[in-house]
């Protein structure tokens, strides 16, 4: 009895004909999303990968190029011009394994709130996949290879983890991350944006390489400016953990000392009683020193890290406040604890930071290896 079982749920189970093979689909990996304004119509492109020939490459690297398949299609809406890509594709398209989200400048400053809303109601793309923007043609973004011959999941598009970052690179964000900044009705949502570059690598000729060169930042749900990279690069070890970046430490014009800034600490206190966000901030960093260069005592190498370091943040926030972007998202925690004294501000519908918003910056360095270099100590 218990053999005759077992042999009607194996006749069962290999009558599945409606499983396809994984040779059978298409995989798409990525998606990139443009607007003609002209024809009022959008145009998609899918970046397809040979599964067969990423698979075989688990722990060794692959001598030969991998292929990238990359689709285009236009359409009125979203759906109508992927639907079009359905049409003229052999294989099944399979969106399970997306991973990246492409989007143009277009998109960006014309039609944002439309896609990033079809986007989210669109159960077959997965809250967790990597979204960028940029100002270079999509096909381009998605045709790029990564070094050795590498297929395409191992360009900066596909780095979704903080380990997976370098020294002075900004941090991936996905699009759950991104949704929870920018319906907050107060704070910064930014995305990062992607450049191609082909002047630092070569291989018989020029490789062109991507890489984050900034932010797209929102501000209300609408899109405001771009932060170029070095802002953003200082924004971003400000606020996320895990970011290093190297630093100049300059006494006027003259280098004296290369450091790399660790782990940052920045407290935020607020000013009671009052109508707006007003408060104060405490920065304390963490630093390694790589190179001296200057045979200056330390507590002055400390003290001009600290001045310069508050005036960058001075800086910074004030950039924020022109564009009325509240960069360091002072508001956000505000906003919670103050409900009331949100609510008003909301019916004035000015917006909440200024210069004089920010009373005071205090910065404490602390450097915590010398790199067996010896410094003269004042007393």
């Amino acid at each position: 009895m218990l053999f005759s079982l077992f042999l009607f749920i194996v006749v069962f189970l290999s009558g599945c004909g409606g499983v396809k093979n994984i040779q059978d689909l298409t995989y798409i990996v990525a998606i990139g999303m443009d607007y003609d304004q002209e024809k009022n119509e959008y145009i998609v492109y899918l970046q397809g990968l040979n599964f067969a020939n990423v698979a075989k490459q688990e722990g060794a690297r692959p001598t030969e190029k991998v292929p990238i398949f990359v689709g285009r299609a236009e359409g009125e809406t979203l759906n109508l011009a992927i639907s079009e890509l359905y049409n003229k594709t052999e294989n099944d398209l399979f969106l399970g394994h997306v991973s990246a989200l492409v989007l143009s400048d277009k998109i960006v400053t014309h039609k944002f709130n439309e896609v990033i809303e079809e986007i989210n109601r669109n159960r077959s793309l997965s809250s967790t996949l990597q979204i960028v923007t940029t100002e270079e043609e999509i096909e381009d973004v998605l045709n790029v290879e990564a070094l050795f011959n590498y297929p395409p999941i191992y360009t900066i598009l596909f780095k979704k983890f903080a380990y997976e970052t370098a020294r002075d690179e900004l941090k991936p964000v996905t699009l759950m991350e991104f949704l929870k900044t920018y319906y907050e009705p107060m704070g910064m949502a930014k995305i990062p944006s992607v450049k191609l570059d082909d002047t630092n690598w070569m291989s018989e000729g020029n490789y062109t390489a991507l890489y984050f060169n900034g932010y797209s930042v929102f501000q209300n749900e609408k899109y405001v400016q771009e932060i170029e990279f070095n802002d953003a690069l200082f924004l971003t070890w400000l606020t996320e953990d895990k970011v290093t970046l190297n630093y100049k430490v300059k006494n006027g014009e003259e280098l004296v000392a290369n450091v790399e800034f660790l782990d940052s600490k920045m407290n935020i206190h607020y000013e009671k009683g009052t109508d707006s966000p007003q408060f104060s901030v405490e920065l304390s960093a963490n630093v390694d020193l790589l190179e001296k260069l200057k045979d200056i005592p330390i507590d002055e190498v400390i003290k001009l890290i600290e001045e310069d370091l508050k005036e960058k943040f001075i800086s910074l926030y004030q950039k924020g406040v022109e564009n009325q972007l509240d960069v360091l998202n002072i508001g956000e925690k505000w906003y919670r604890i103050h409900p009331k004294a949100y609510k008003k501000l909301e019916q004035s519908y000015t917006f909440y930071l200024n210069n004089n918003s920010l009373k005071n910056v205090k910065v404490d360095v602390n450097i915590i290896h010398f790199n067996t270099y010896k410094y003269e100590v004042e007393r």
